[in-house]
């Protein structure tokens, strides 16, 4: 009798080994990343304009690394590319501070996002292919808390140390942060096996890609999740300016109270996708987003703050690992590792738009009105997904 697959093991070695990586290297991208636009305005004297770019060109040069990796992996060992990107990242957070202008910045930001694009694309990749067929959705929950909850302790940190101690020591703790995945990887076996055999097995992964081909089924819930990111970037770069604005001196508690619920939806939106599909999880979460940019915006005291970070942690906590999933569900697994790209892409690609799209908002009106703008964005997120569900049931059965 074969067992349950239902019940397959998710919580292996490899999988938490994997998780704790990724939440070191998201980690490292979130401490720096809510802290630049204070950097970049107080010690360089730059505008929204230069904000946004230190935003964007991060995220573009991250997507183009995500093709670059995905070519070199026909070519080179997975693990050497991990490696590569794991010390590329470290090297160029340890040297942000050295920078003395926006230009030097800039170049650096594009050195971090290439070997952030490596190391993003890889680690990912390696633990859907760990992950139960019939768990994916549970397992790419629980593994999205990595993410997430970089997304919501990395920023609050991040500030707080810019603020106390400066951005010098937090480039240091940011580069700590994302050193301590190498002895995690090698102790765990994780790249030291394919690491001595080198090329061989690059050959084959390569092989695997090729024959995946490329799955249209993708492209949907990547725009999907590119519009969220949006709402998401508008958070990254801007909160703590809006906090001057609106005269809020603990902005950074946003993203503590975001982790809260964030941690609390992750695993029921995850086992709620395996059972019931996308639709369940994502309207009502992109809603809840919704209002929450729209509490955002009309935010004058801490209550307000924390009743939207609570909001955005439900809706954003459903929905990425729930997109993901589904990416991964109308994907064979020859495609997993495009797939991953993709979302990943879909994730910076919107930040990128965002940082841009929303800056130049802010600079015609102001940082309240910017957050409403994310608000409709949501609310177009909704009506898109809802559309095509009808759509597709009248053409034929749901499919995820």
């Amino acid at each position: 009798m074969q067992p349950d697959k239902h019940h397959e093991p998710l919580w292996t070695k490899s999988f938490i080994s994997i998780t704790i990586c990724s939440f070191l290297l998201f980690l490292n991208l979130q401490m720096l990343l809510s802290s630049f636009p204070a950097y970049v305005t107080n010690e360089l004297n730059a505008g929204n304009i230069a904000v946004s770019l230190v935003t964007s060109l991060f995220a573009l040069s991250a997507i183009a690394s995500r093709f670059m990796t995905a070519a070199f992996m026909r070519k080179f060992s997975r693990d050497w590319l991990l490696l590569t990107g794991i010390l590329l990242g470290a090297l160029t957070t340890a040297v942000y501070s050295l920078s003395g202008s926006v230009g030097s910045l800039l170049v650096m930001r594009v050195g971090y996002g290439i070997g952030f694009g490596m190391a993003s694309t890889i680690l990912p990749t390696l633990v859907s292919q760990i992950i139960p067929a019939k768990r994916m959705g549970e397992g790419i929950g629980y593994f999205g808390l990595s993410t997430s909850l970089a997304m919501s302790v990395g920023p609050m940190i991040g500030m707080n140390m810019m603020n106390n101690l400066g951005f010098g020591p937090l480039t240091i703790a940011g580069t700590a942060a994302l050193l301590l995945s190498l002895p995690i990887l090698f102790f765990s076996q994780l790249i030291s096996l394919s690491f001595r055999t080198g090329k061989p097995a690059a050959r084959s992964e390569a092989s695997v890609q090729n024959r995946g081909g490329f799955n249209h089924k993708l492209w949907f819930p990547a725009l999907l999740n590119a519009l969220l990111s949006i709402t998401y970037s508008g958070l990254l770069s801007f909160i703590v300016l809006f906090g001057q604005f609106a005269g809020l001196e603990q902005v950074g508690l946003f993203f503590l109270f975001n982790t809260v619920t964030i941690v609390l939806i992750r695993p029921i939106s995850g086992r709620l996708f395996d059972r019931k599909g996308p639709v369940p999880v994502l309207i009502p979460a992109g809603l809840s987003v919704a209002v929450s940019m729209l509490v955002l915006s009309y935010s004058d005291q801490m209550v307000m703050l924390i009743v939207s970070a609570l909001l955005y942690g439900l809706g954003f906590g459903a929905i990425q690992p729930t997109i993901q999933a589904w990416m991964l569900r109308v994907s064979t697994k020859e495609q997993y590792g495009a797939a991953n790209s993709m979302f990943y892409n879909s994730t910076d690609f919107g930040v990128a738009v965002g940082a841009l799209l929303l800056g130049a908002v802010a600079s015609a009106t102001d940082y309240a009105v910017m957050y409403r703008y994310s608000a409709l964005i949501m609310v177009c997120f909704v009506l898109l997904f809802a559309v095509s569900r009808i759509l597709v049931r009248r053409r034929q059965p749901l499919q995820a």
